[in-house]
């Protein structure tokens, strides 16, 4: 357990599954963000795949003209899930208080996080369980900006710098063995430049970080 247990606190630690009962029809992130994840989607991900996308919405940002074998989707908010288009199937689960998977073993080539990684009090189970379900060879993505419900983050995250939140992931990934040595990736926002005399100082800032399983 590398984390301590005051670092997996929460200021807001009443159930999960209460503050996301009522579904949230937005992005969280703005379009400079999301066109550098559909981006990076598009670059890393293969056709006609299995994919899991883990703490998802009503949308995935996965690239429109992309087709995959399948798209699992898990979450916290039946409505949302039940209102995303590019996922097969769907399933909720509160993974701060279960982080078991109720997948099978080495089923997908691709797991995706974005931008709900600074939610998770158990990430070492949580990423042993990422490990489980990827296949040898598939790749685990975990996108986030600095924005947050500040409330509903762990401590570790809220406490921390964007430097030291990519190196919080990183070490999410190197607590299980036989995942690669992550990978990083920091991208400026593509904010026109407008908006950025106006006073939106480039965007949201894009993180991903990236593994394999060996």
């Amino acid at each position: 357990m590398f984390l301590k247990p005051n670092q997996r606190t929460k200021l807001d630690d009443t159930d999960d599954t209460l503050f996301y009962s009522y579904p949230r029809f937005v992005t969280h992130v703005d379009e400079g963000f999301i066109k550098q994840l559909t981006d990076l989607y598009r670059e890393r991900l293969k056709p006609n795949t299995r994919i899991l996308d883990m703490m998802s919405s009503w949308v995935s940002h996965l690239p429109e003209e992309m087709e995959f074998a399948h798209i699992e989707g898990h979450g916290l908010n039946e409505e949302e899930l039940g209102r995303n288009s590019r996922l097969d199937h769907y399933f909720v689960q509160d993974l701060n208080k279960n982080p078991k998977l109720p997948l099978p073993d080495g089923d997908f080539d691709a797991v995706l996080i974005c931008v709900s990684v600074q939610y998770l009090q158990y990430p070492d189970a949580v990423f042993s369980e990422i490990h489980r379900v990827l296949k040898p060879g598939g790749i685990a993505i975990i996108s986030f900006s600095n924005r947050m419900f500040y409330q509903k983050a762990i401590a570790a995250w809220r406490d921390g710098s964007e430097s030291s939140r990519v190196e919080l992931v990183k070490s999410y990934f190197t607590s299980v063995p036989e995942f690669s040595p992550p990978e990083v990736i920091t991208r400026k926002s593509s904010a026109p430049n407008f908006l950025q005399w106006m006073g939106a100082a480039g965007g949201d800032p894009f993180y991903a970080v990236i593994s394999q399983r060996l």
